[in-house]
């Protein structure tokens, strides 16, 4: 009971908890009782673009042990506050580990962000924060493995939460997309045959210790995990599921490019002026009934551009970005979302799109940077189940990138290792 109330107010208070309210609560679940998973924390409205990487396009935060570590993103309100970072392990199945900070952080933890730059000609005013691992108080990540990183603020307050991983170079991991075996869906879905060679890196009871980890598209909400080795001959494990390792195809992103608020660009009908620039987009149709057409994408991901400036991470200004669906209005236990790489794939109330019966569309407008943005739209019923390709629907030839991550966790060992990432594209998706 005592567990059940404090998982309950975990729950309820997400972003206004303080941290250290947080790490007190779940220290007293860690005695004598299991830990269930740690979802991410989503940041309040003027908190925008966060993003992994050094360049202006974001990327899968996966990083090789011993290399840098970077998470950017904008503050809206103009306030130049501080800000804080925390780094924690977590397993396989992102319950906290039982290794204490000293086993895998070198240096000093919950240390404030020291970089940021407050945006310049823009109409609306931010400033872009940057931390990178290692610095001076935080010299580096000694252990591989899962990883949540947490930005909070003066009042000890989180802001918002990202999972990010960082692997090691042992084992090398094979990759082929197939058509699915399963007959009766060879005609949506595409599946992950993994080869693992293990180049003399010794497993104790693989079928056990080892696990993979397939990801679509950079969305590990849809990630499929706690995949074990099928077959085990010499130092290669291989999976090869009729069923297991089998996603949906889905479809193309659609997309948008806004990096000139002047002048429409791709999907951009046209642009208006207001307190900040509205950019309103073509008004999309659905395609599930409709004949599949490759249309090359970033596979949901986004890219921070602007005309005429070298540094858009400052330079580039915010819009509000009006999306719109023709589609006749769902029963209202339904609701239908925009979602990308660019909201971290949440589904929740700030995406939840409106229908309007003058118009017989569905219609949302989002506050984004400018820049190159993949989305697509999807359902949402009361159960709370995201339905991603019943609007875009699902052809086995979509074009969709995969990751796989190998996991392992030695006899008597106390954390989980990410030993290998395999990668690899439909592109040329064969039987």
């Amino acid at each position: 009971m005592i567990r059940h109330r404090i998982c309950l107010y975990l729950h309820s208070k997400t972003n206004k908890m303080s941290l250290s309210s947080k790490l007190f609560l779940l220290a007293l679940l860690s005695f004598g009782m299991v830990f269930s998973q740690v979802k991410e924390i989503q940041p309040q409205d003027y908190i925008k673009t966060i993003s992994f990487g050094k360049g202006p396009q974001s990327e899968f935060p996966i990083f090789k042990l011993g290399e840098a570590i970077t998470l950017e993103f904008d503050v809206l309100n103009g306030n130049e506050e501080d800000y804080y970072y925390e780094v924690k392990h977590y397993n396989t199945d992102w319950t906290p580990s039982s290794l204490i900070e000293s086993e895998y952080l070198e240096g000093f933890n919950e240390q404030r962000i020291r970089e940021y730059q407050n945006s310049f000609n823009t109409y609306q005013i931010y400033s872009h924060y940057s931390m990178t691992i290692p610095n001076e108080q935080t010299r580096g990540l000694k252990k591989s493995g899962n990883y949540i990183i947490t930005i909070y603020n003066d009042y000890d307050e989180i802001e918002f939460t990202r999972k990010f991983m960082v692997y090691e170079d042992i084992v090398n991991v094979g990759v082929a997309i197939k058509r699915s075996r399963d007959v009766s869906a060879i005609k949506e879905k595409q599946t992950v045959d993994i080869v693992v060679n293990a180049n003399n890196f010794q497993f104790n009871n693989p079928k056990q210790a080892v696990k993979a980890v397939i990801i679509q598209n950079n969305n590990l909400k849809t990630a499929i995990t706690n995949l074990k080795p099928q077959y085990i001959l010499g130092e290669q494990l291989t999976y090869r599921y009729t069923k297991e390792s089998s996603f949906y195809a889905g479809n193309e992103y659609l997309y948008f490019e806004n990096k000139d608020l002047r002048g429409a660009n791709n999907g951009v009908q046209f642009i208006q002026l207001k307190a900040l620039y509205n950019t309103y987009l073509y008004r999309n149709l659905p395609r599930y009934d409709a004949p599949y057409t490759y249309n090359p994408d970033i596979n949901g991901n986004f890219l921070i551009t602007a005309l005429d400036t070298d540094t858009p991470k400052t330079n580039a200004d915010y819009a509000q970005v009006h999306f719109s669906l023709q589609l006749e209005q769902l029963p209202e236990d339904k609701t239908v979302h925009v979602y990308g790489y660019f909201n971290n794939y949440v589904v929740d109330e700030s995406n939840q799109m409106t229908y309007y019966n003058d118009s017989g569309s569905y219609e949302l407008p989002l506050l984004l940077k400018q820049g190159f943005y993949n989305y697509k739209f999807v359902v949402k019923d009361k159960k709370g189940t995201i339905d991603e390709n019943a609007i875009s629907g699902n052809f086995y030839q979509t074009e969709n990138d995969y990751k796989v991550l190998i996991y392992y966790r030695d006899l008597g060992a106390r954390y989980d290792r990410i030993i290998g990432v395999g990668e690899g594209n439909s592109v040329n998706i064969t039987n």
